[in-house]
């Protein structure tokens, strides 16, 4: 085997250290934002998986030292996946807030009666839900977050050495404050058309006092459509400004969870 790897130019060490990047790197393309979405083929997805593996692989193989036993590797790739899952699952939460965003737009304003399927989670998604998910996304790639996250993957082997142990406790820990930061940021996205649609049930609730003899739960559906989707068009420059700042600040928590896993 080691004559065979010689042949062609390859030694233990370098091919250790592709299988330990693999291991990390490829948990982002099944759960990360955009590189993990179903609109991307499963075979050019393990591909770019494969192909940011070899890249990284040179620079992971200067300090690699190669397991000796079965035992023993295999608790050292399960350690990289677990990294790899933490980094694309706390990375991954921005975009669960924003679609969470959206869908208590959906409910406030009565989209929630129809679903359709969001195309980059795969998943049964209400109209704004939905719409929000494809706006990050956009945001997304339009600010070079990709390139931030692979650059941000990158350095968490200047945190975390490939091969090195890992704490799953703090793995676990990192990823639960993460995901308790969903509800206020999905609040923070949809506050200006939650605001507009509050006000918007107090006018109606104003009306209906003062005219018993009006309708208005027929009343309220056109009105609260045109206010929410009007509020909304206008405070779409604040929404994408704040999904480009968290972009930022996710790429960090995530690297931050992986330190503390060292």
């Amino acid at each position: 085997m080691n004559e065979g790897l010689r042949a062609i130019g390859l030694g233990e060490a370098q091919v250790m250290a592709t299988l330990l990047v693999l291991a990390r790197v490829g948990p982002l393309f099944a759960l990360g934002p955009v590189f993990g979405s179903r609109l991307l083929n499963s075979r050019a997805r393990a591909l770019c998986a494969v192909g940011l593996s070899f890249g990284i692989a040179p620079v992971v193989a200067r300090d690699v030292e190669v397991p000796t036993g079965v035992v023993e590797l295999v608790m050292v790739l399960a350690g990289e996946v677990l990294v790899g899952l933490a980094f694309a699952y706390v990375v991954s939460l921005l975009f669960a807030a924003v679609s969470a965003a959206g869908s208590m737009l959906d409910t406030l304003i009565g989209f929630s009666y129809g679903s359709l399927v969001d195309p980059v989670t795969g998943t049964q998604a209400s109209v704004l839900s939905n719409a929000y998910a494809m706006m990050a996304a956009l945001i997304f790639l339009a600010i070079g977050g990709d390139a931030w996250v692979v650059e941000g993957l990158a350095r968490t082997y200047t945190l975390l050495p490939a091969g090195d142990a890992v704490s799953t406790a703090a793995l676990a820990e990192g990823a639960r404050t993460a995901f308790s930061g969903i509800f206020l940021s999905a609040v923070q996205i949809a506050a200006p058309v939650m605001l507009a649609l509050i006000l918007t049930d107090v006018a109606l609730g104003i009306v209906t006092r003062a005219v018993p003899q009006m309708n208005a739960f027929a009343v309220s559906f056109p009105v609260k459509i045109v206010v929410g989707l009007l509020v909304l068009v206008a405070s779409l420059p604040y929404a994408g400004g704040w999904i480009g700042d968290q972009v930022q600040d996710s790429v960090r928590d995530a690297m931050r969870t992986v330190a503390a896993a060292g």
